[in-house]
């Protein structure tokens, strides 16, 4: 067994100390040649790279400690870490990609999880899907569900019942469908306690209702910078952030708030395979 980590990570803004992140590799860098990965021109794997680094090192700038998968296998959306799985106070919930392609990326994470000595504390089982992009924890009690073309009706109800407790179930619009996909976290990240950066327009309905009801302080991305991963933002601990370049409105009214908003290049690692700074980074503790 490799050396173990400490795990747990119930939390969207507590302290982030311990992240997995995976390179982009030869998967990464093929990934135009098949349209069915959805990224949007050929990569540019050199300024792919440089900028994945950038994002490690503002995080470790920040005090996270960062864990490298040198895994790599055929899907390029294997840097998108978040998604696999999800880790909670039990152990690893294994979750199962509702995009073909994307299906074994949760073996991978799993494996190198339980080598490390955390416990799998369930597994989404067929014909269940469910994608991490479509998980959040709101506060401390709740966790939301998005219902979407990646996480499916069964998905749904297995994972609330693997988490417990006070779990909210939101249908995620259609929007552009499968070769655009939107997560439940295109269109909400909490960057505090009680604030998070939204996208009004396909927020659902329940959820902006439950936000108001917790009095959430709404920060709302302006659709130019939806495109740019402006929704995508990541919590290092309440108010302080890391979040894609070229999202000037959305930054503004952050450090407006109160925040301390860190930057980093995003148009290889992250616009192009439609992944944030959130994505990016598979968090294994936050406390």
């Amino acid at each position: 067994m490799k050396r173990a980590v400490r795990f747990g990570a119930e939390s969207m803004v507590a302290p982030l100390r311990e992240v997995l992140v995976k390179r982009p590799g030869e998967a990464f860098a093929r990934a135009f040649e098949d349209s069915a990965h959805g990224f949007l021109h050929r990569v540019d794997i050199t300024e792919a790279r440089h900028q994945h680094d950038a994002l490690c090192q503002t995080l470790q700038d920040l005090g996270v400690v960062v864990h490298e998968l040198e895994v790599e296998t055929e899907s390029p959306d294997l840097v998108y870490t978040f998604d696999p799985l999800l880790m909670i106070g039990r152990g690893v919930i294994t979750l199962r990609p509702g995009k073909p392609g994307r299906l074994g990326e949760e073996t991978v994470l799993e494996k190198w999880m339980v080598d490390r000595g955390v416990p799998v504390a369930g597994r989404i089982e067929p014909p269940g899907t469910a994608e991490g992009g479509d998980t959040f924890w709101l506060g401390p009690e709740i966790f939301c569900v998005g219902r979407s073309l990646r996480t499916n009706t069964a998905g749904a109800e297995q994972l609330a019942g693997l988490i417990g407790g006070d779990v909210r179930v939101f249908d995620v619009p259609y929007a552009k469908g499968p070769a655009e996909c939107l997560h439940l976290l295109s269109l909400i990240s909490p960057v505090a306690e009680r604030m998070a950066v939204v996208f009004l327009p396909m927020l659902p309905a329940g959820l902006h209702e439950l936000l108001l009801e917790l009095d959430f302080d709404l920060i709302s991305v302006p659709e130019n910078e939806m495109q740019t991963l402006g929704c995508n933002a990541l919590a290092v601990r309440p108010g302080v952030l890391v979040m894609a370049d070229g999202n000037p409105e959305t930054g503004r009214a952050l450090l407006g708030r109160g925040c301390e908003v860190h930057t980093f290049p995003a148009t290889e690692i992250g616009i192009n395979g439609g992944g944030g700074p959130t994505c990016l980074t598979r968090p294994i503790l936050r406390e």
